[in-house]
């Protein structure tokens, strides 16, 4: 039990440091290039921090544990949802563009009627399936950049304001010896600080894999140990191990002041564990509707994840889109829900 928690520890401070880096080389580059910040979080950000969903499920679905990969996909969104986005909201609430919401919102509610039709009507995800998630995916990342194109020399008030606080004494001072010394020199300190940005991305995102890794590996053992079924740790512990990134992200963005960019890592995140992640697991080995417990003489999955997961993601993006901002109220009541999610869970 000694190493499975020392390694669980080691996991969690790569997560913090990966999730420190990734968010300086995000936002650095959606500075760059004048993209907002919310679209660069719900592309770039989120695929970096589903990573680890996509490890844990892809490996689950090819082993044979299907009801893993289905789990880890569903309950990460509820987390992401009613606990990282609603602690974020709880802590801090902020106002959002809905011009810059309404498209990883649009494709997140495309992808989840046809998940759960899929899930409804047959109660098996087959390889077409997979195959017409991962095609959601590329038109959602083909239209966000194409998005991101048309926007970019139009940053809104707000984006200028965060580029400005975000801005380190560091990069003020390499900006003004830029401009002094002439067009080349800035073009050559642009470009170094480009690959700096990057080399941040990549790192980090590398450190919120591995970390991730350990900590859900190592995570597992430890629950296994203390006698947690395992339907319960796909759908709550592995869901919250994977979405660690996101939370570490979510709180790094919020320290630093980057609230559109947590908010945009956690819509973004929650389509990819859709159309990325079930997607390319379900590809890769097709499986049933796992049925661990059941509700009423139904599947258990069926009465209550699948709806909580609609439920929170509407509870948090529609009155967001209606009235471009966030509300404490809002954060305080996905708690509560994800609370008696979780404890309804160890009781089925």
């Amino acid at each position: 039990m000694v190493v499975p928690v020392l390694l669980f520890i080691v996991g969690l401070l790569l997560l913090i440091k990966g999730g420190d880096w990734f968010v300086d080389g995000a936002t650095g580059i959606a500075h760059r290039f004048q993209v907002p910040e919310l679209l660069i979080g719900a592309t770039v950000v989120s695929i970096g921090t589903t990573l680890p969903e996509v490890m844990v499920s892809a490996t689950s679905a090819v082993g044979g544990h299907g009801e893993i990969a289905y789990g880890n996909a569903i309950g990460s969104i509820i987390c992401n949802t009613a606990l990282i986005a609603a602690l974020t909201i709880a802590i801090r609430p902020s106002g959002v563009n809905r011009k810059t919401l309404r498209t990883p919102v649009a494709f997140f509610f495309t992808a989840a009627v046809f998940y759960a039709l899929t899930a409804y009507i047959s109660g098996h995800f087959s390889r077409l399936a997979g195959i017409l998630l991962l095609l959601i995916f590329f038109v959602y990342m083909g239209t966000t950049i194409m998005q991101a194109r048309k926007g970019s020399g139009q940053p809104t008030e707000v984006e200028l304001i965060l580029q400005a606080a975000s801005l380190s004494e560091k990069e003020k001072v390499s900006h003004q010896e830029a401009g002094g010394k002439g067009n080349a020199d800035g073009e050559r300190a642009a470009e170094g600080s480009m690959g700096k940005d990057i080399l941040l991305l990549v790192v980090g995102a590398v450190l919120i894999a591995v970390g991730a890794k350990l900590l859900v590996d190592n995570g597992t053992l430890i629950a296994q140990a203390l006698g947690v079924p395992e339907s319960v740790i796909a759908l709550t512990f592995v869901a919250l191990g994977t979405s660690l990134p996101e939370l570490v992200t979510a709180i790094t963005s919020l320290v630093k002041g980057h609230g559109a960019l947590s908010l945009g890592n956690v819509i973004g995140a929650n389509l990819f564990n859709l159309v990325l992640v079930s997607g390319l697991s379900i590809t890769l080995a097709p499986f049933d509707i796992p049925q661990s417990a059941v509700i009423a003489g139904r599947n258990a999955s069926l009465v209550l994840d699948l709806p909580v997961m609609l439920f929170v993601m509407l509870f948090l993006t529609v009155p967001a889109l209606l009235r471009e901002k966030l509300t404490r109220l809002q954060g305080i009541l996905l708690l509560l829900v994800y609370g008696g999610f979780c404890t309804i869970q160890f009781m089925l």
